[in-house]
């Protein structure tokens, strides 16, 4: 099964006038936790990723809360490797819960949907300060206009949907009500 026919089965394109964590604006949003709803599509979107991350051999998979929680698990799952997330406590990025990067520990970032890449960046900031080394990044959906990183950066699928600042959103200028479904929206 295509990654495009999962997403259309699972309900996770939406269609409407969304603000994305960036606060730019689009008609389009990937709410990939809706994969994740249906084990059988999270188990199928998780084994493609780490098929194309096995490649680097990495030794840890970390996956910034919320949106690489659920993907990053699955591909350290099928790569057989250890598996830890970062989340945010007081608006910056941290590892919590005991979890920590050893020194020269080769690390993949696994997010599920990449616009600017801030969570996954902040993400690499913490492998750097463990003196850890991210060998790639990987994510179910690059939105992307090119790869942000350093490093490798794998993805299932990219997808064109144009975004827009506030000041520029036709949406916004057509009065369309505007909703806030990223994880960094939430209280």
């Amino acid at each position: 099964m295509k990654i495009e026919e999962i997403l259309k089965t699972t309900g996770a394109l939406l269609n409407g006038h969304f603000i994305l964590s960036s606060g730019n604006h689009s008609e389009k949003y990937i709410q990939c936790a809706r994969i994740f709803e249906y084990p059988k599509y999270g188990e199928l979107v998780g084994k493609m990723l780490a098929e194309k991350l096995e490649k680097y051999n990495p030794d840890l998979i970390i996956g910034p809360a919320m949106g690489g929680i659920h993907i990053a698990y699955i591909v350290a799952k099928y790569l057989n490797k250890r598996n830890i997330f970062a989340e945010r406590e007081n608006k910056k990025m941290t590892l919590r819960r005991g979890f920590k990067i050893n020194e020269g520990e080769k690390v993949a970032i696994v997010e599920d949907v990449i616009t600017t890449g801030k969570s996954v960046k902040e993400v690499i900031e913490i492998v750097k300060e463990s003196k850890g080394k991210v060998c790639c990044i990987g994510s179910v959906i690059n939105r992307s206009d090119n790869n942000p990183f350093e490093v490798p950066y794998e993805y299932l699928l990219k997808i064109n949907i144009p975004i827009y600042k506030k000041e520029e959103c036709p949406l916004c200028k057509a009065q369309i009500p505007a909703e806030k479904p990223g994880s960094r929206f939430i209280k």
